[in-house]
């Protein structure tokens, strides 16, 4: 009788039964454990490999060609999420003002927890639900904190979000936005942190809650300065300070955290680019930012030699996609100089920014596509265990390694710098 071995599939109520000596008798299904037997001679198996993780990246407030507006980057990151078993992601790309769009496999991580996860600091905890609070800048004027307090129970009532309780800072939080002129990215400052710190410990110790959503009133740009952003074009003034007050409530609390801006209705405009449309229909960023948060993975800080069971490491990462000119961030780089499993690094030369941090410039071995639709055959080809480059014409023969000893052994790699960007 043929010799047959089994691989047990554990967490699945099925069981495959096949035998190899009737090859052509059909499979039974049973309620049990998923089992799959397989005589020596077919080698190939239906043992899944391990999930496929991606990362995509678009940095905050740099002019990048796509995810620089209005959540102009969330149909890329439905179409990779449909190729990949989970995407891991970030506010700016995932947010699009009143607009959203839930991808079952998809996890939202707030930029600066990115980056602690990049490096091996954190790793990401999957969570049904978050209970999420909410905290109302103490300079909103009375009737936009009614309208985002009526965004709080719209999306408790239709949605079902799990929004506990509000609070407001004690201090008007005085936000601030410039563009940096040594680089171009937006940036800025909130002149009361300790304020906005007070009213998330409040949260946290009264009322429970493990994400916080931040809407912070932010000043009224002239209708002039806005313009090109309304049309597609220049920086988003408004996104680099949005990162700064998120990054302050994750690196304190260790807890999903999302901001969304609040400001006066624009006038009306009929020459409006469909990139920056999310942010024009309605009175409130905050729908976005609480569905993220409602499902947010939590963070774990990782202990020395842990292998915090249950959770996704950046060890876990296969690939990470971000824009050509990107590189420099913390996270890119921690990413592609890991010393485990290091993940396919892919640049994409379409969506350009303001930056000029190219893996070129820093060393880093990265594959370029030419757009996000490259990108995503890139990923889909990777997951099958198949060489991307493969795929083109003209492939090179196969290349023969140099001999022990044909090399020095004390070269010293291409120097990286590390710049801090905002996700």
């Amino acid at each position: 009788m043929p010799l047959r071995r089994s691989f047990l599939l554990p967490g699945h109520g099925l069981s495959l039964l096949s035998s190899s000596s009737s090859p052509s008798s059909p499979a039974r299904w049973a309620p049990t454990k998923l089992r799959v037997s397989c005589s020596l001679c077919s080698l190939r198996s239906t043992f899944p490999a391990r999930p496929y993780t991606s990362v995509m990246i678009v940095p905050t407030g740099v002019g990048a060609a796509i995810g620089g507006y209005a959540g102009d980057a969330l149909p890329v990151a439905r179409a990779l999420a449909s190729v990949v078993d989970c995407l891991i992601s970030h506010p700016n790309v995932m947010n699009a003002a009143m607009l959203y769009w839930p991808m079952p496999n998809a996890l939202y991580v707030e930029g600066y927890a990115l980056d602690k996860f990049a490096e091996g600091s954190w790793a990401l905890q999957p969570v049904h639900q978050n209970k999420v609070g909410l905290v109302l800048d103490a300079g909103m004027e009375e009737e936009l904190q009614i309208r985002h307090l009526q965004v709080a129970d719209a999306a408790r009532a239709s949605l079902g979000l799990p929004v506990m309780e509000y609070t407001r800072t004690d201090m008007p939080l005085m936000v601030e936005t410039w563009i940096d002129p040594s680089c171009g990215k937006s940036t800025g400052r909130i002149k009361n942190p300790a304020s906005l710190l007070r009213a998330v410990r409040s949260l946290v110790n009264r009322s429970k809650v493990n994400a916080v959503a931040v809407v912070g009133r932010f000043p009224d740009d002239d209708i002039e300065e806005m313009e090109d952003y309304r049309q597609g074009k220049g920086v988003d003034s408004l996104a680099g300070v949005e990162a700064v007050i998120s990054h302050l409530v994750v690196e304190e609390f260790q807890i999903p955290c999302a901001h969304a801006p609040a400001l006066s209705s624009l006038p009306l405009t009929k020459s409006l680019c469909p990139k920056s449309a999310a942010e024009e229909i309605g009175y409130t960023f905050l729908p976005c930012v609480l569905a993220g948060l409602s499902r947010a993975p939590q963070y774990i800080i990782r202990k020395s030699g842990g292998t915090e069971i249950g959770c996704i490491l950046s060890s876990d990462v296969d690939s990470v996609v971000l824009p050509i000119d990107t590189f420099g961030g913390k996270g890119a780089l921690a990413f592609a100089r890991g010393s485990r499993n290091k993940a396919f690094m892919i640049a994409v030369e379409e969506n350009d920014t303001v930056l000029n941090d190219t893996p070129d410039k820093l060393g880093i071995d990265a594959i370029k596509v030419s757009n996000y639709w490259e990108a995503i055959g890139v990923v889909a080809a990777h997951k099958a265990g198949i060489d991307p480059k493969s795929l083109r014409k003209g492939i090179d023969n196969i290349k023969q390694s140099p001999l022990p000893g044909s090399f020095g052994l004390n070269v010293s790699p291409p120097s990286l710098h590390d710049e801090i960007y905002s996700y």
